[in-house]
């Protein structure tokens, strides 16, 4: 099969790594890749916002399905423009991509369909936003209703932040996608993301984890895109993914078809684990990232096979495998970021690292210079390990961090901490 694959973080360079592995492929192509993915494949200078550009590659190429990786292509349509063209894509349509797209959507939904999510309003005027604040307890949470890459999401716990996050997003700091914001109660208990697959009809449950969203050790600082990442989340045991299962994932996919807009691809659910069971905190339309790394990490089955299966509708007649080790993935980032931050800085050392037991390391921000790999993004490398346990993946990953020479760049040390606490207070 002939793919290509859409998009140009660490996501996609894990994606193209297991996609290139697949006895399936004859050739893939990415666009616009980075500095690990055209390892993997060959990039393509193809923007996917031009969808006839698109559609014109995939006839020259004969690509046989597309893989869209990134949100913004898929709630632009991207997908629906290859279905009608009689391209095969992974990824939902617009329709159902609203679930990342809109906060307000997927907070409508859950309301419909009595799905498990914290109590919300939304707003479209900051004066209504605001009273209704005097009458809530804090911390608060105000969401920007729109994709905000990831940033677009203030937990205030005065009410002077929350009063300031909303003219924040009134005035413009997260452009169209603050044109109206999602107010929500704030939810006690551990976060956790679980991962399903589905064509429209069947949904399968993928695997779960836990990522690092603020940029410092001890979740400090702002949020960001995620610092970490690890999988399986020790909070997700059996018994809660079946509760995940029936209580959010699937109700979501039969309302979702029940609208005449079923969702094909993969569903990630950002979940709070709470003395009720889990609750729904928003909704990707995509693999995540840094989440993507690490499941990649531990799929026993071929992804290709499986990201078909869906395209074409046949999951009643499949499952999915995981490897029972643990992965663990560190992200390295440029000095400053989630803020301003340098672009071109070289990168050394990777051969070292990558050849630690147990590690792949996976492309964010890169392009390569002859033989040089410079960084040109705010998140640039996703140091991978996998592992018996998730101390020893951690250990692997830290051992490869430590082999890299970036002066110009940083990570947090304490990617694991609650996933490796809870375990040793197992023990104890």
């Amino acid at each position: 099969m002939n793919i290509l694959l859409i998009g140009s973080g660490g996501r996609e360079h894990a994606l193209a790594w297991a996609l290139a592995a697949s006895p399936l492929m004859t050739k893939l192509y990415a666009a616009p890749g980075n500095g690990g993915i055209c390892q993997e494949a060959e990039c393509v200078a193809l923007d996917a916002d031009d969808h006839d550009a698109v559609i014109s590659f995939c006839r020259n190429n004969e690509i046989d399905l597309v893989v869209i990786g990134p949100e913004a292509p898929l709630v632009a349509g991207l997908g629906d423009a290859l279905e009608a063209a009689g391209i095969k894509a992974f990824g939902p349509s617009a329709a159902a991509a609203q679930l990342e797209g809109s906060k307000h959507f997927t907070k409508a939904l859950c309301r419909e369909a009595n799905i498990p999510t914290a109590a919300y309003e939304h707003f479209t005027q900051a004066g209504a936003a605001l009273a209704y604040l005097e009458g809530r307890s804090l911390p608060i949470v105000i969401k920007a209703d729109g994709l905000a890459a990831g940033k677009g999401v203030i937990i205030a716990e005065t009410m002077d932040q929350a009063r300031g996050a909303v003219e924040m997003i009134f005035g413009g700091a997260f452009g169209d996608a603050g044109a109206s914001l999602v107010v929500e109660d704030f939810l006690e208990g551990e976060e956790a993301s679980f991962f399903a697959i589905s064509d429209g009809k069947t949904v399968l449950p993928l695997a779960t984890a836990q990522d690092h969203k603020r940029v410092h050790d001890g979740d400090e600082g702002p949020n960001t895109g995620g610092m970490g990442a690890y999988s399986p989340a020790p909070v997700l045991d059996e018994a809660m993914v079946a509760r995940t299962m029936a209580e959010i994932i699937e109700p979501t996919i039969a309302a979702l078809a029940d609208r005449g807009t079923p969702f094909r691809g993969v569903l990630f659910a950002g979940l709070m684990i709470t003395a009720r069971g889990p609750e729904l905190i928003e909704y990707n339309v995509r693999f995540g990232d840094p989440e993507c790394q690490v499941l990649m990490m531990r799929l026993k089955d071929d992804l290709l096979l499986l990201l078909k299966g869906a395209a074409d509708g046949v999951l009643d007649q499949m499952s999915v495998r995981w490897f029972d080790d643990a992965a663990l993935s560190v992200v390295m980032a440029a000095n400053g970021y989630p803020g301003a931050y340098d672009k071109g800085s070289e990168i050394r050392g990777l051969e070292d690292a990558g050849a630690v037991e147990g590690v792949t390391i996976f492309h964010a921000g890169t392009k390569r210079d002859g033989d040089k790999v410079l960084a040109v993004g705010g998140r640039v490398l996703n140091v991978t390990a996998t592992g018996a346990t998730i101390e020893e993946a951690q250990m692997r990953a830290y051992r490869a961090v430590d082999l890299i020479d970036w002066p110009e760049g940083f990570c947090r040390r304490d990617i694991g901490w609650r996933a490796i606490g809870r375990i040793r207070g197992q023990r104890e």
